[in-house]
């Protein structure tokens, strides 16, 4: 067997605030091997996007990874220095951001902007660079791609400048590519063709990929296993499938119970009561106990993450075991 693109282990990302140190990222372990997909998912603000950055090594100050190591094929990128990082990033390593214009100049025209990505990265003349720029605007479908090359940033409309950004990671075929919601701003049609040829891209060239979102639809059909974050933490782990139709969690239970889809005609829509917790004043124990229809006394023990069924993990003292068994 060979070793995962991607080993994090025990990572932990802090800012620290005036108001107190905020633990976006607490104790977050996950693995994923060549040519597969992870979906990341939770809420807003469960620590899904610090995550990717903490990867990418791209968290700003007041914010620092204060421990955990990030294994990219058993190199650790949290003790590498921005210099080394700079040659790995937009490399064989590439982050898809949910704006953008994080990733585009306005001022330079798109074809600036992706043949100089090529040539920072590899000796290929710069008609070569050209050509694979065109190819790249081509496979995630913008129509006329010679003409769109020597257009603006601002003469794209917002779905179109997000294909771009899609377009400028795939340049290099990267190993691993961190997909921040790269998909929401997009109308359904396009949302499936940049799904078609990311999951094509993984398969025919190994590519790992995290995908960040909130959307379960979209990662029922495209991720292989899927991680649930919530207050910063991973509460469950594993096969997408399994999850979603056999969740443990009652946090994951509630997410697929809160999709429309899944409420009858005429109904009132579930929802999970409450509100996410401050990162800054976190409760004791598990971080859900208090929106929990499952919690009893000993939730005011930290749970562990720890294995349920085979391949199945959840951070819970009464996962619902004996649901996901039967089912």
């Amino acid at each position: 067997m060979s070793a995962p693109t991607l080993e994090v282990r025990n990572l932990c990302t802090h800012f620290f605030t005036r108001a107190g140190v905020v633990k976006a990222v607490d104790d977050v372990s996950f693995t994923v091997d060549r040519g597969k997909v992870l979906g990341l998912v939770g809420e807003s603000g469960s620590g899904k996007t610090v995550t990717g950055f903490s990867i990418m090594g791209l968290v700003d100050a007041p914010g620092r990874i204060v421990s955990g190591s990030i294994l990219f094929q058993g190199k650790d990128l949290a003790t590498l220095s921005e210099e080394e990082m700079r040659h790995l990033r937009g490399n064989r390593i590439a982050m898809i951001f949910q704006d953008p214009m994080m990733t585009l100049n306005p001022v330079l025209r798109i074809d600036t902007q992706m043949i100089e990505t090529v040539l920072a990265h590899e000796k290929v003349s710069e008609d070569e660079a050209r050509q694979r720029s065109r190819d790249a605007l081509g496979m995630v479908g913008i129509p006329s791609p010679d003409e769109r090359l020597k257009s603006y940033p601002h003469q794209f409309s917002g779905g179109m400048r997000q294909r771009v950004a899609i377009a400028i990671a795939l340049l290099h075929r990267p190993e691993l590519i961190v997909a921040d919601e790269p998909t929401t701003a997009l109308d359904v049609t396009i949302q499936g063709q940049i799904l078609a040829e990311v999951q094509k891209l993984c398969a025919t060239t190994g590519t790992a990929m995290i995908w960040i979102t909130h959307d379960l639809s979209v990662v029922a059909g495209l991720a292989d296993d899927i991680a649930v974050m919530y207050a910063g933490k991973v509460v469950e782990y594993g096969d997408v499938g399994e999850v979603l139709d056999k969740p443990l969690h009652p946090y994951t239970h509630g997410l697929i119970g809160s999709v429309p889809s899944r409420n009858k005609r005429g109904e009132p829509l579930r929802q999970i009561p409450g509100m996410t917790p401050s990162l800054l004043n976190l409760p004791e124990g598990c971080a859900f106990r208090a929106r929990c229809p499952r919690a009893q006394a000993d939730c005011v023990q930290r749970p562990e993450l720890r294995e349920w069924l085979p391949a199945r993990l959840a951070r819970c003292h009464h996962p619902h075991r004996e649901e996901a068994a039967a089912a």
